[in-house]
């Protein structure tokens, strides 16, 4: 069988397969759909990989079935198109770009465009979610690296590019890059490209297993396996400064890029004109709406990495079969506009780090929330408000029809409703937030205007059908138009006319796009057809006719619809090319009215749920007093679940103002809500500098410069790490990089590996966290040696999640209160979750045998801790756990003296025992 690359070899090929094998040599890392009539067709290699991956039947199109083919009709294409972008391929789509019946030789064909999965713009795709096409670059190796991110949403528009630096900047990169998680990823095939860097860099640097490439891998294996989409090289001359950067200046139109912030960093303006060529090399239209760029530094916000996004379902639930409703943002999701839906996304992705947009966040938040007349008339304005920056988007890439551009024109009319409903806010603080989106936001009413004099309230869904153009627009337009109406009515009359005059009752007037109008009469009243009519055509049971009237009027009818069509795509694109002049207005009305929705939906939940506003400050403090987990308590009260039981936390970094703990030591057992409290206490912090209030009676924080989080097992298999390795990398970069205004949980360090070895590497973690760095952190273990610590640090405290024994069992209590727990109550879970009874009896008799035999160790290893005063370490102490049980189960009030001699008797037995 013949592959695509042996049929330039081919000889005797008709004009039409030359004219795919040319477009198949400009476009050979693409399947080639071929417009052929009605029908896209895909040939050799093409072919096979589509018949596959779409379920189609393949055929051949000679007899020797040398050359494979299969195709889909061009009307219905689309859902095609998607799946085969949604598994990373690249498709050029090959039409016809003259009429076949306005030409006598072959049609001629040409690539219009080539859809690649960052590109093609997803129908599927949620109003709240973002298509990144994201490109990397860097300059510079080892120390004096530098790396440059930039990404865009072209259903959007919106562009942005940052930039790291130093001997780690790549893995920082690539950090960004899988918390943006890009539909495609474009890079350098060259040797200082992505492939080649990222091995070197990312070894050299402690992160987290998502980005840390395995040391076996080779360098084309290097890049992350999380980051998600299609990754496509390029030529590596575009990355060439001299060509990327001139680039980037032309497409925005400036002179320089200092405006914008990019002046200073030539990595992140690199990155940013490669996705320009990448765009333009495609085929994506004029890109009109391309018109700016947003550079912005990650220590502008609160940083969250791909791990700890993940780790706390911000946006995408850890297991896709849960749903969306254990994430945060589902949680926090009542925006009335797509624009707020996308903007609540991406705040839950970078909270804010500036103290003073915080609190003036949260007083607009307070003061809509107070006033319910106000705030849901400010929502209900909101009602019927479309996607502004995809409109658009649509008009920019001259995907939009007349439908879509009607659509935005009744989003427009909106605006000014909304800004008075924005005005009524502002009234009750003529300084604040409110007041200044009253002021800025614009409600575009000339391009409204323009919109509706222009095109018909219900026009039809494609221009090539006529109708979209008001009347009055065009004079030349209205009369044709009119000539149009009056040749029907001329059509009708003919009809009537000719069967009075030949007594043919059953004569049709009749129309095809091959033989233009015609008379049809059946065979059986051919006898009667008059002289004067010219035979058409002759089919089985009627014959066609014309005549020198019918012919003249065909002509005018047909010459004046498409004249009409001329006229009302020129009407259009002239529409099309004014809003696209206003594409900043627009954008920046859809950036005010995605932030007015943003803080109604906080309001709105603020007042609906008995939220309060935290107090956010400068000190080191982080505090809540009766808080709640937002997701989980949302989950309860759907589910009729029962009520949320909220706790308490106050920690202070090193150096805080009242001396308090900077660390909390979390124990207690599986199932008693640990994770839960964890969670709970990273979620406020996310949702206060996001400028939400919080579910809590009071809250006060710190602003917090970076969230961490260790928390659950995982491993990566594929790439060779276990769950202990996942755990140890993740920590690494933990301790590495946490500062004294971080906050981080550690979820059980140390399980994945031997006992002594993980509480060794808990116990000097904490040691480390506590001395060396002084972040904010909550440390929950199942090694309750790690509560001795209490004694040594002074500002560690013991906490514990409690239960209640009883002769049935335990009962969690999900309450966080001072103190050690003094086991962890695991054979019991294990009892709970239906292990047999025989299993848990056998558990609980090699319990007590390895107790024993670990006190044993302990006494053993006493001796030589004690000349090895440095390496003393007061969590090896040997207590018996079941005596300590037994004692705290003992109800010392009811016993008699005797009762008390014999428990007492008992006891020194077993200890002798055991000894």
């Amino acid at each position: 069988m013949a592959t695509t690359n042996e049929i330039t070899n081919e000889a005797g090929l008709t004009p039409v397969m030359r004219q795919f094998r040319t477009a198949k040599d400009a476009h050979p890392d693409a399947l080639l759909f071929f417009r052929m009539g009605d029908f896209y067709e895909l040939f050799y290699d093409d072919a096979i990989v589509a018949a596959r991956e779409l379920q189609l039947t393949l055929t051949a199109r000679d007899k020797s079935k040398s050359v494979p083919m299969c195709g889909v009709p061009y009307h219905s294409a689309g859902p095609y198109l998607q799946r085969l972008l949604r598994l990373g391929y690249r498709v050029a789509l090959c039409e016809q770009m003259e009429d076949p019946k306005a030409t006598k030789t072959i049609v001629r064909r040409e690539v219009t465009r080539v859809l690649t999965p960052g590109t093609a713009l997803d129908p599927s795709l949620a109003a709240s979610e973002s298509q990144w096409l994201a490109s990397v670059a860097g300059v510079g190796a080892a120390a004096a690296a530098c790396v440059g991110v930039a990404a865009i949403d072209l259903s959007t528009g919106e562009f942005r590019a940052t930039e790291f630096t130093g001997a780690n900047a790549w893995a920082l990169a690539l950090d960004e890059l899988a918390r943006l998680r890009p539909a495609e990823l474009i890079f350098s095939r060259g040797p200082g490209g992505f492939g080649a860097k990222t091995t070197q860099s990312v070894r050299q640097t402690s992160l987290r297993e998502s980005d840390a490439p395995d040391e076996t891998e080779t360098k084309e294996e290097s890049a992350p396996a999380d980051i998600g989409g299609a990754r496509t090289e390029v030529e590596e001359w575009v990355f060439n400064k001299e060509y990327a950067v001139p680039l980037l200046r032309q497409q925005l139109r400036v002179h320089s890029l200092d405006g914008l912030g990019l002046g200073n960093h030539a990595a992140a303006a690199v990155a940013a004109g490669a996705i320009v060529h990448y765009l333009r090399t495609t085929k994506q239209g004029a890109l009109e709406h391309l018109d700016t760029l947003r550079y912005y530094e990650k220590r502008d916000c609160l940083e969250l990495d791909a791990v700890s996004v993940r780790n706390l379902e911000l946006v995408d639930p850890l297991f896709s079969s849960e749903g969306p409703k254990t994430t945060l943002f589902y949680t926090l999701d009542a925006c009335c506009t797509p624009m707020g839906k996308r903007l609540l996304r991406a705040q839950l992705l970078r909270p804010m780090q500036s103290l003073a947009e915080i609190n003036e966040r949260l007083a607009a938040v307070g003061e809509a929330a107070g006033d319910i007349r106000r705030r849901e008339g400010l929502r209900r304005a909101m009602d019927g408000l479309l996607d502004l920056e995809r409109l658009l988007g649509r008009v920019s890439l001259d995907s939009a029809g007349p439908r879509e551009v009607v659509g935005l024109g009744a989003t427009l009319a909106r605006l000014p409703g909304l800004r008075a409903a924005v005005a009524e806010l502002a009234a009750t603080s003529p300084s604040g937030r409110w007041a200044f989106l009253a002021t800025r936001l614009d409600t575009l009413d000339d391009l409204n205007e323009m919109i509706a004099r222009t095109l018909v309230e219900e026009p039809p869904i494609s221009l090539s059908d006529g109708g979209a153009i008001r009347e009055g627009v065009d004079a030349e337009l209205d009369e044709l138009r009119g000539l149009s109406t009056s040749g029907r009515q001329r059509i009708a009359a003919i009809e009537e006319r000719e069967r009075a005059r030949t007594g043919i009752g059953s004569l049709k007037v009749r129309f095809n796009s091959v033989f233009g109008y015609y008379l049809e009469v059946t065979k059986a009243n051919a006898k009667s057809v008059p002289a004067d009519y010219e035979r058409k055509q002759t089919l089985v049971n009627a014959e066609r006719f014309t005549t020198p009237e019918l012919k003249e009027l065909e002509t005018k009818i047909l010459t004046a619809q498409e004249r009409s069509g001329e006229i009302e795509r020129r009407i259009f694109s002239e529409l099309r090319r004014q809003l696209l002049t206003n594409a900043v207005r627009v954008r920046e009305t859809a950036r005010r009215v995605a932030e007015i929705d943003l803080l109604g939906c906080f309001a709105h939940l603020a007042a609906m749920r008995g939220w309060v506003k935290p107090q956010v400050d400068a000190s080191e403090v982080l505090e809540f007093v009766s808080a709640r987990h937002p997701v989980v308590e949302q989950r309860l009260e759907e589910s009729g679940g029962g009520r949320f039981i909220p706790n308490s936390l106050h920690l202070e970094a090193a150096g805080g103002e009242a001396n308090g703990p900077s660390l909390l030591l979390i124990t207690g057992p599986n199932m008693g809500g640990k994770s839960t409290y964890l969670r709970q206490a990273a979620l406020l912090v996310i949702m206060a500098q996001c400028g939400c209030f919080v579910p809590a009676e009071r809250m006060r924080l710190g602003l917090v410069d970076r969230v961490y989080t260790r928390i659950g097992a995982s491993d990566n298999v594929a790439r060779g790490r276990s769950t202990f390795m996942v755990e140890m990398t993740e920590t690494a970069a933990i301790l590495n990089t946490a500062t004294a205004r971080s906050l981080v949980l550690l979820d059980e360090m140390g399980r994945g590996t031997a006992t002594y070895d993980g509480l060794s590497l808990a116990w000097a973690t904490v040691e480390h966290l506590h001395n060396d760095i002084g972040a904010r952190t909550l440390f929950a273990t199942h090694y309750h040696e790690l509560t001795l610590l209490a004694d040594r640090l002074a500002r560690l405290r013991n906490v514990r999640v409690t239960v209640r024994e009883s002769g049935g069992g335990i009962v969690f209590l999900h309450t966080v209160e001072a103190g050690a727990a003094n086991k962890s109550y695991g054979i019991e879970v294990a009892r709970l979750a239906g292990l047999p009874g025989v299993v848990i009896e056998r558990a609980r008799a090699v319990l007590r045998v390895h107790e024993r035999a670990e006190s044993q160790q302990i006494r053993e290893a006493a001796p030589v801790a004690e000349r090895e005063a440095s390496m003393q370490m007061t969590m090896f102490t040997p207590l018996s756990q079941r005596i300590v049980d037994r004692i705290e189960q003992t109800d010392v009030d009811g016993l008699t003296p005797r009762e008390a001699l014999q428990l007492l008797a008992e006891l020194q037995r077993e200890l002798k025992g055991s000894a």
